[in-house]
């Protein structure tokens, strides 16, 4: 009695662990879970090469730096020299100084209309 008491609790064991098993498998074959599946994989790849590609460019510029100096050091040049200020335009629109100055323009200065 004991002998097929234990091999019927292995069966249904067994049973429930397969249904389980069985169940579970296609819950991730449905197409949702395989394209979250897919979405979550595509978002891995990007950011491991997103971060390949800030490596790459802090190399890059880590070895520009390097080199720069180099050369600047073989050419004797010491001191990068100022880049002077960048320049400023004055508005010409309301100078009535200006001789293509208009008092009541025919056109519109809007940037926005008709776009």
């Amino acid at each position: 009695m004991f002998r097929r008491t234990f091999w019927f609790t292995t069966g249904v064991a067994a049973g429930v662990w397969a249904t389980t098993k069985v169940n579970r498998k296609l819950r991730q074959l449905t197409p949702e879970s395989l394209a979250a599946t897919a979405a979550n994989k595509a978002l891995e790849t990007g950011q491991r090469l997103k971060d390949r590609a800030v490596g790459f460019a802090l190399d890059v510029r880590d070895n520009m730096a390097q080199r720069e100096a180099e050369l600047e050091e073989a050419l004797g040049i010491q001191d990068s020299p100022e880049l002077p200020a960048p320049r400023r335009y004055a508005a010409i629109e309301n100078d009535r100084s200006n001789p293509k100055y208009i008092e009541n323009p025919t056109y519109s200065y809007n940037r926005n209309e008709d776009h």
